[in-house]
C-alpha cells in the first residue's frame, strides 16, 4: 500500500501567534492520526517560483489515512487556531508503492 504524505509550503507567515496556537494542536492531533513528521523548516533551497519560508513534510502509513487525518475533528481544531496566520500550500500526496 502507498504511503500518504502531507506537504505544507508556506508562503508568509502574517501570524507567529496563530501558527503557535497551531503547531500546540496540530502537532498532538497528526500523532494521533498516525502522522510522523519527516522535515520541518530548516534549511531550505527553492528554484523556480518557489519560496523557501517553511516547509512541512509528515508521512502516514498511507494515502487514506493521511486524507482522514486532514478531516480529523482534532485538525479542524488546530486550523481553526491557525486561521488567517499564514498563507501556505497545502497537499496530501500519495507516495509510490
Amino acid at each position: 500500500m502507498a504511503k500518504g504524505y502531507w506537504v505544507s509550503a508556506y508562503r508568509t507567515i502574517s501570524d507567529p501567534e496563530k501558527l503557535a496556537a497551531y503547531d500546540k494542536l496540530a502537532r498532538p492531533a497528526v500523532r494521533a492520526a498516525g502522522g510522523r513528521l519527516l522535515a520541518r523548516g530548516g534549511r531550505a533551497v527553492a528554484h523556480d517560483a518557489g519560496i523557501a519560508e517553511r516547509t512541512v513534510l509528515i508521512e502516514f502509513d498511507s494515502f487514506e489515512q493521511a486524507v482522514a487525518a486532514r478531516e480529523s475533528e482534532a485538525y479542524q481544531e488546530a486550523l481553526a487556531a491557525l486561521s488567517d496566520g499564514v498563507e501556505r500550500d497545502f497537499r496530501i500526496i500519495e507516495g509510490l508503492d
